[in-house]
């Protein structure tokens, strides 16, 4: 079935508050593993509707958020889960003291239990008004970035459409381009500054009505966080500062060299890899996405049945439009049992990485679209993100067929961007942890701790002024994870640490690292971050010597790389 053709109805939550208690009754009454099964299997399929009409709803409204029917929608929802939830949780109670527990461990593993555990940490009746609350806010944070119209040069941008000139060749362009977005968001920064102050005091008054010493616990457990700890991601934060930052400023300093820029560069000039331009697509959308079927098409059987379901079904919306939310992502339509793909054009690289990129989360989803329970679709997050950021590396021997004669520019520019991007998402990471140990922080104060991580993490940052947003601290506004998902932005340094793994395997042996790659996304959501990487011969990326090794690799890849002809 086509996307468009996908009914959607508001659901009648009364109802489904009454289905919840009578599937949760019957499992307690269930006097055989049959019988109890059989209600899990009911509670399946209604789970999986209630899904499906929400991502109908969320997505028709990430497409067009000026639509009177699906904001109403969004409402209702943002209204209605935190509603749901404490039905949900009775249910998993259930499941928690079934005296069946151990068939159910025996048929579909331990992992439903250990998750369902965690998930009983992150909520609570009494927090049922502030997790509206927080929906609340975070739609309006996505409703003012899609609204944004950017004046330059005579014409209005969204913020997706004035991407493209910031990455233009010419200095002074690219520099006003920079300046127009960030006036943008400076006319907005009261809006700004209020919906993420509402935003950290939520869900600090959230933690702390759980029990929590405010947010961070509570955040860990609500990004399933099964395998690693808090520990663990500051070691992983200290090992990007000792091997990483010291590759990335290489990069950047022979970057300015090429330029003929004095370093630190403005964020402007750190945006130009090169002189003559940064490597762009050269066919229009529909192309890119031709060229995107013969790759799939080519790469394996199974990645050439999945993409061309998703073209036929109309399951990709990748144009930048007006009223479009920004960014990209990759859901799951679980009724029918495929993948959608929500992303923003825009004539850049990034057109080409969305391709892969999203496409690579939705393959997985496809190879895993029959998981029972059907939360072992997905794995967490930072397992998913691997899917996506490796099969970008994958797409390397098609690479010409999207960039043409820039795609020797795109080698480059991908590789170093996958390297100096791990020092930027720690950054994100590292400023989060930081607001949630001091919810009361002003704004100001915020803006001030992002500036002195800049100093850390990014040192070939010029803090001049050139570009007040930016220089001044007040860049992480930008990033929608930080107010969307906190502690989400973590997983894709994880995950990028682990696709250098992939990239380095290609260079060698691309069929043997499709093998891996393959044997890592079958597993589905069925184990956790660590024994998926160990299942599939992967380091996990909290072994020191697995950050340090993909440095040392790519860093000799890049000294080694031939930028002959490229100016």
């Amino acid at each position: 079935m086509k996307f468009s053709e996908m009914k959607y109805e508001r659901p009648d939550v009364e109802l489904i508050k009454a289905q919840f208690d009578e599937l949760t009754s019957r499992l307690g009454a269930a006097e055989s593993y049959e019988d109890a099964k059989k209600v899990f299997l009911e509670k399946e399929q209604l789970e999986k509707h209630i899904s499906t009409l929400s991502t109908l709803a969320e997505v028709r409204h990430s497409i067009d958020t000026r639509n009177e029917y699906y904001d109403t929608e969004m409402k209702f929802w943002n209204a209605s889960m935190p509603v749901l939830s404490e039905y949900i949780q009775a249910w998993t109670k259930a499941m928690l003291e079934s005296p069946f527990r151990a068939d159910f461990e025996a048929e579909y593993g331990s992992l439903m239990f250990v998750n369902a555990e965690m998930e009983l940490k992150t909520f609570s009746p009494e927090i049922i008004p502030e997790l509206q609350k927080e929906n609340e806010w975070k739609t309006a944070y996505e409703k003012l970035l899609a609204s944004a119209q950017i004046p330059f040069e005579g014409k209005m941008y969204t913020i997706s459409q004035i991407t493209p000139l910031k990455n233009d060749a010419d200095d002074s362009r690219r520099l006003a381009a920079w300046k127009a977005e960030g006036k943008w968001y400076k006319d907005n920064q009261k809006e700004l500054d209020d919906l993420y102050d509402q935003l950290v005091h939520v869900r600090d008054a959230m933690g702390r009505k759980l029990g929590y010493d405010g947010y961070t616990e509570l955040g860990y457990y609500r990004m399933n966080r099964n395998c690693y700890t808090k520990e663990d991601v500051e070691k992983f934060r200290a090992s990007v500062v000792k091997y990483l930052v010291p590759v990335a400023d290489r990069i950047y300093r022979e970057q300015a060299e090429r330029l003929g820029k004095e370093y630190p560069m403005s964020f402007a000039d750190n945006a130009l890899t090169f002189r003559s331009g940064n490597p762009k697509p050269f066919g229009t959308p529909d192309e890119i996405l031709a060229h995107g079927r013969k790759f799939y098409d080519e790469l394996s059987p199974e990645t050439s049945e999945f993409f061309r379901t998703m073209l036929d079904g109309e399951l990709l919306d990748v144009l930048s439009t007006e009223g479009k939310a920004g960014g990209g992502f990759c859901t799951s339509i679980l009724d029918y049992e495929v993948p959608f793909i929500f992303a923003n054009f825009n004539g850049t690289q990034h057109d080409v990485e969305v391709i892969t990129h999203e496409a690579g989360h939705a393959f997985a989803a496809w190879m895993n679209r029959g998981r029972v329970p059907v939360s072992y679709i997905w794995p967490g997050m930072e397992a998913c993100e691997v899917h996506s950021m490796s099969m970008e590396f994958f797409a390397w021997p098609w690479a010409e067929g999207f960039f043409g004669e820039d795609t020797r520019k795109f080698y480059y520019s991908h590789l170093s961007g996958a390297l100096t991007f791990i020092p930027y998402g720690t950054m994100v990471d590292h400023f989060q942890h930081i607001v949630f140990e001091k919810p009361d922080m002003t704004p100001g104060e915020r803006h001030g701790v992002w500036k002195e991580l800049l100093g850390i993490y990014m040192p070939w940052m010029k803090l001049d002024g050139e570009i007040e947003f930016y220089s001044e601290g007040e860049g992480w506004q930008r990033q929608h994870h930080i107010y969307s998902m906190p502690f989400y932005y973590i997983d894709y340094c994880l995950a990028q640490t682990v696709a250098l793994q992939f990239w380095a395997m290609i260079q060698n042996d691309r069929e043997n690292a499709w093998k891996h790659y393959m044997a890592y996304t079958k597993q589905g959501g069925s184990r956790v971050f660590t024994e998926l990487l160990k299942n599939a011969g992967l380091q996990s990326p909290f072994e020191e010597t697995c950050l340090r090794g993909v440095c040392e690799t790519a860093d000799k890849w890049l000294a080694d790389f031939d930028l002959k002809g490229i100016c």
